[in-house]
């Protein structure tokens, strides 16, 4: 057989890179081979922070040729390489400079009321002084334009910045309003992103005391991205008081947690019904998980939310009942939530 090229690389396939199962050949790094009669020059150039697998490699790669028929001498130039540093990124703009406090209210499953709870969180804050905007970023499933009762569509400036529309007092921006109600949002993640980071830093909010961000359920696209574009003081966990809720509310306060928002607390929502008639208590789905996850996870119990019909209703109709029946002890309930937030974001 007679020794080439090919042979040589043929035969250092054999030789893998230590402590991995692929050879030098496919990972790229036998950079030149030269035949001449007997003799064999290879080139070999390797990135890698390991100093001492150039060693092994070189000694795995001549006894590889020099086991060749017809090699009379092997002269190998084995280089070793440390992987450039990853070069800083650039940094992100200041987002949302007029804007005190941005909030996200999240929680790790659907049906749990968590735009209810961030509605009325809003307002409740309004009613305590503040200056508010409430940011939907439940992509696949906005709602606060109705919640709200915006009943406008966002114009835009002189600047071409979008404005957002007034709900009750509170600065509202939804994908609601850009969007045929009828029709559902198909979008992959980069799409959600795009769509976020516009709402971000496309829309004029002004000077706010505070933002809240209704997220979607879960933890994917929407709340990695805002939690990598905008610099959250804060997350509120919604949950109810069921199991199945429970275990879900756990992951979202881990993802938090993991990406370095502070979680401000837990609030139970549909906490217990009390009939209006006859004044009896019902804990139709169970009551106190909250405040034992929130115990068992070391972070606060921001209070329970009861179960009203009103509000329902005042969902429905745009008026939620914060505005629609302020003196309900549900009213009440977000306007404690309201006092909990404002506490633990000022303290943290």
């Amino acid at each position: 057989m007679a020794l080439t090229e090919a042979v040589v690389r043929e035969a250092l396939k054999k030789v893998k890179f230590p402590g991995l199962s692929r050879d030098i050949v496919s990972f790229g790094f036998v950079r030149g081979v030269r035949v001449d009669g007997g003799s064999v020059e290879v080139e070999i150039v390797m990135t890698t922070a390991n100093q001492s697998a150039g060693e092994a490699v070189e000694r795995d790669a001549r006894t590889a040729l020099e086991a060749l028929p017809g090699v009379t001498s092997v002269k190998l130039d084995c280089k070793v390489q440390a992987p450039q540093a990853p070069q800083a990124a650039t940094p992100p703009r200041t987002a949302l400079p007029g804007v005190r406090y941005k909030v996200a209210v999240a929680s790790g499953k659907g049906g749990v009321g968590k735009s209810t709870v961030a509605a009325n969180l809003a307002l409740a804050l309004l009613r305590e002084g503040a200056a508010v905007g409430l940011l939907d970023a439940d992509i696949y499933g906005p709602s606060q334009q109705m919640m709200m009762g915006c009943t406008d569509k966002p114009r835009v400036s002189p600047e071409e910045k979008i404005l957002p529309v007034d709900g009750n007092g509170v600065k509202v921006m939804s994908l609601g309003f850009l969007m045929d109600p009828d029709q559902p949002v198909i979008w992959r993640g980069p799409m959600v992103m795009k769509a976020l980071q516009q709402f971000i830093e496309d829309v004029e909010w002004g000077t706010l005391d505070y933002l809240i961000v209704d997220l979607p359920p879960g933890t994917g696209d929407a709340q990695l991205t805002m939690t990598q574009q905008v610099p959250l003081d804060g997350a509120v966990i919604v949950t109810t008081p069921q199991d199945v809720a429970l275990i879900d509310a756990r992951k979202g306060l881990a993802m938090f947690q993991k990406v370095n928002v502070p979680v401000l607390g837990v609030i139970e929502n549909m906490s217990a019904f009390v009939c209006p008639h006859c004044g009896n208590r019902s804990e139709i789905f169970k009551h106190g998980g909250g405040r034992r996850t929130a115990e068992q996870l070391g972070v606060p119990f921001l209070g329970d939310i009861p179960i009203d019909p009103e509000i329902v209703v005042g969902g429905d109709v745009g008026t939620p009942i914060v505005v629609s029946h302020p003196d309900s002890a549900a009213a009440e309930a977000f306007r404690a939530l309201a006092i909990a937030v404002r506490r633990q974001i000022e303290r943290a």
